[in-house]
């Protein structure tokens, strides 16, 4: 009696989820488009595309300005590195009024750098010529390890590169090395420091 109870009751619940459900949904229809948008290209939605580095063939001194000039190093030094430099990665110099694929700047400067080395002095303990456990004669060999601090002075080089059509920047990069006293070794030290910065164009 109790099972065919139960029976009952399951049935009569399935029918009552059979039945038509009170709730509809309903919304409100989305408002038109604006007429504008069919023809609006909205580029913030969108990645920006890889830059083509090999379009750039050609350079110019941003604003027709050469790089500053320093008391350790003249403003023709500089650019002659700088120059050396693009034309090595195949940009050519502009002298005319063409209108270049880049602008170029480039600013020298030295800094200060604190740098550490760290040397193992070693002594030996225990002493000679008296006895311990290592016998007659020996002693213990150990090394204290002495960290000094010192100051050293090196030329910084940094170069600008913006697109000539948008002004944007497409290359910034600095490099350096250290000082060097005679002229022709400040020239060597100025070719370094712009190599270092340029050793990474154009970005693969």
């Amino acid at each position: 009696m109790k099972t065919r109870s139960g029976l009952l009751v399951i049935c009569l619940g399935l029918a009552a989820c059979q039945g038509d459900n009170p709730y509809v949904a309903t919304s409100n229809p989305l408002p038109p488009a604006p007429p504008q948008a069919a023809s609006t290209f909205d580029r913030s939605a969108y990645p920006a595309p890889p830059r083509d580095y090999g379009r750039y063939r050609s350079w110019a001194w941003l604003n027709g300005h050469l790089p500053p000039g320093t008391a350790w190093a003249d403003s023709a030094q500089v650019a002659e590195a700088v120059s050396n430099a693009l034309d090595q990665r195949g940009l050519r110099p502009l002298h005319d009024n063409r209108p270049a694929d880049l602008f170029v700047s480039a600013d020298l400067h030295l800094e200060t750098r604190l740098r550490q080395v760290q040397d193992d002095y070693g002594y030996y303990g225990g002493g000679y010529g008296g006895y311990n456990r290592y016998g007659s004669g020996y002693g213990m060999y150990n090394t204290v390890p002495i960290v000094r601090t010192y100051q050293e002075q090196v030329v910084v080089v940094q170069v600008n590169m913006f697109d000539a059509g948008t002004g944007q920047p497409v290359w910034s990069a600095s490099g350096e090395t250290s000082n060097r006293g005679t002229e022709s070794q400040r020239m060597d030290a100025i070719r370094e420091a712009v190599e270092k910065a340029m050793s990474a164009y154009p970005p693969s």
